[in-house]
């Protein structure tokens, strides 16, 4: 029976029961989905602290994952009338072109996980500060339920309505955040639109209700970019680069169950915890890479 359940996955070379990476995946995207994040984001320490794989192949395998399991979060956004596409294109627009230099940097100057540690954490721990304290001085959460509608739409900036608010953001910044971000997340193989949220939220202080679903897209579009370039770039020699698609199909099937049940979820969770929860998992994560004994 337990050899039935034990399986080893040909490219990554992971040997593992076989329910443990859909079920990891199903909660890590449960919680995450949220706060407009993919799964991707916490599945990169545990593919390298549980299971072992660390190399660049595993970053290419979180892209997998992201592609796989960001659909049911971004259906059940769109339903309700909280994906705002001109957020999520400008993201993506901006994040494209960095992640062919993430990809880059991973296979050449980052093979190794001990070379991007420090950097991680320093920018993870900034980010993590201006979360925390924006959840401390920011307004109260206004109503989730409401949709996300237009107002002015320019080459210069963005307006929205949501809440009987209205909130603006600037287009060249927000393509430079992307552009930065998109390097950052395919390097470690989780999405451009990961890192947007925080940025989003202590920068250009927009609601987390309304900005989960557009940054979602985003990493589900620039992801597949990533995917790309993994493929097509040149890795030096002994650096594998291509994914374990069977791995990350696994991943994928647990995170699309997760990644739609959180979406779902979220407008019933006050912005204030949404908050709160990624600064959070911010700081563990740049704790965890500082000192990763």
């Amino acid at each position: 029976m337990n050899d039935f359940f034990w399986h080893q996955f040909p490219v990554s070379g992971v040997e593992t029961w076989i329910w443990l990476p859909p079920l990891a995946a199903f909660a890590i995207s449960f919680c995450t989905s949220m706060v407009g994040i993919s799964g991707a984001f916490l599945l990169v320490p545990f593919q390298m602290s549980v299971l072992g794989f660390a190399s660049p192949s595993a970053s290419a395998t979180n892209l997998v994952f992201n592609i796989l399991a960001i659909p049911g979060g971004i259906y059940r956004y769109g339903r309700e009338n909280r994906l705002f596409w001109p957020l999520a294109l400008v993201i993506t627009a901006g994040g494209a072109p960095g992640t062919f230099a993430g990809a880059w940097l991973r296979t050449h100057w980052l093979a190794e996980r001990a070379a991007f540690e420090p950097f991680a954490a320093a920018i993870l721990a900034w980010l993590a500060w201006r979360m925390l304290a924006d959840v401390r001085r920011g307004p109260p959460s206004a109503p989730a339920s409401r949709v996300v509608s237009l107002a002015t739409l320019t080459w210069r900036g963005v307006c929205f309505r949501h809440s009987e608010a209205e909130y603006a953001f600037g287009v060249p910044s927000m393509l430079f955040f992307s552009f930065l971000v998109g390097v950052i997340g395919t390097a470690y193989g989780i999405g451009g639109g990961s890192f947007m949220v925080p940025i989003c939220l202590a920068i250009y202080r927009l609601p987390v209700h309304a900005i989960a679903g557009a940054t979602l897209t985003a990493t589900f579009l620039t992801s597949g970019i990533a995917l790309a370039a993994y493929a097509w770039l040149p890795a030096p020699a002994g650096v594998t680069a291509r994914p374990d698609w069977a791995l990350g199909l696994s991943f994928g099937l647990g995170g699309l169950a997760g990644t739609y049940l959180g979406a779902r979820l979220q407008k019933r969770v006050p912005q204030g915890w949404l908050k709160g929860l990624l600064g959070l998992v911010l700081s563990g994560l740049a704790m965890g890479y500082a000192w990763p004994g």
